[in-house]
């Protein structure tokens, strides 16, 4: 015959249950931190998509670049950008080759406590200098 002591004791000890809550605890930081960082994660490329659509629409303004050049900067909707232009040498010599200018547009702003950038380089034509018809100069 079994004692009355050993089928009173069904249940977990404290100690078990302090284990258990231990391991639980640790479970659920990690996902939190999973949860967390990818939340994260999409904030950063949502800025990252912005600055990159802001860098584009800023070539997009002009499709050739002065004489001298192309220099500007300003800010918008939290992110800061410039632009600045230095000419592209060439091998070609012809008095017809029309003169290129490297462009390049930065775009910084502030994102996850650091200070981030985005910059893009292209190549631009020069635009061609205003002729007066029936003026000999």
């Amino acid at each position: 015959m079994k004692s009355s002591r050993s089928l009173a004791q069904r249940g977990f000890t404290i100690l078990e249950l302090l284990v258990a809550f231990a391991i639980m605890s640790i479970a659920l930081g990690m996902l939190y931190r999973a949860a967390g960082g990818s939340v994260r994660a999409v904030g950063e490329m949502e800025r990252y998509q912005r600055a990159t659509v802001l860098a584009e629409s800023i070539l997009a303004m002009r499709d050739a670049v002065p004489e001298s050049g192309w220099s500007d900067m300003g800010s918008v909707a939290g992110f800061d950008w410039r632009v600045a232009t230095t000419p592209y040498g060439t091998e070609i010599n012809s008095p017809m080759a029309v003169p290129l200018h490297e462009v390049r547009v930065v775009v910084a702003w502030s994102g996850s406590g650091r200070l981030q950038q985005l910059e893009v380089a292209t190549l631009r034509p020069q635009k061609k200098a205003a002729t007066l018809e029936g003026s000999r100069l």
